[in-house]
């Protein structure tokens, strides 16, 4: 279990730095579309002037047959809204976000241990931790687009980051697993 625990610290940076170069480098910018300064301004005062608290809005939603109607015609918005302000590089994630990947790795880990005697080799714990970190990112990511009808694009780019920071993390985790024999044959 040290191995594991040892693993997945290891991990949890090496996600952090693979997540680093997904979101705080210029490759970030191939996911999102912008806007110009006077129509961010606009856009940042009407959400401040018809959205009350922080959470995620559709807009319009479909709650009501008049804003049905209104999504059907489009255009619609899925706004995920902080009424609070923040550094654009707020910092101050990376430490709970190390301690979040390294509750992600330790649940790879134990998933990993689970089957450590029927598959005790290298290669093939490398391979089910990719498969399902990839079974993992496709499920959370490419769902949006398909049933909200949202933009591949930014969509499929978080599918490829959260893909490779959570197969680096099997990888990683996986390679600190004690080798260990197969299984008797029944």
């Amino acid at each position: 279990m040290a191995r594991v625990v040892l693993g997945a610290a290891v991990a949890a940076f090496v996600m952090l730095v693979v997540g680093f170069i997904f979101f705080a480098t210029p490759l970030a910018r191939l996911s999102t579309a912008s806007l110009d300064a006077p129509q961010a301004a606009a856009v940042q005062q009407a959400l401040s002037a018809n959205l009350p608290k922080t959470g995620t809005y559709h807009v319009p939603g479909t709650d009501t047959q008049a804003q049905t109607n209104m999504y059907s015609r489009g255009p619609i918005a899925t706004v995920h809204y902080n009424i609070h302000g923040f550094a654009a590089n707020d910092v101050s994630a990376l430490g709970m976000g190390l301690v979040f990947n390294f509750i992600i790795a330790l649940l790879i880990g134990a998933g990993l241990i689970g089957i450590d005697r029927r598959v005790p080799d290298f290669g093939s714990r490398a391979r089910v931790a990719i498969l399902v970190a990839v079974a993992a990112s496709a499920f959370t990511h490419l769902g949006e687009p398909i049933y909200f009808h949202h933009d591949w694009g930014h969509f499929i780019y978080l599918f490829i980051a959260d893909g490779a920071a959570l197969a680096a993390a099997g990888l990683v985790v996986a390679w600190f697993l004690p080798r260990s024999r197969a299984a008797p044959a029944d």
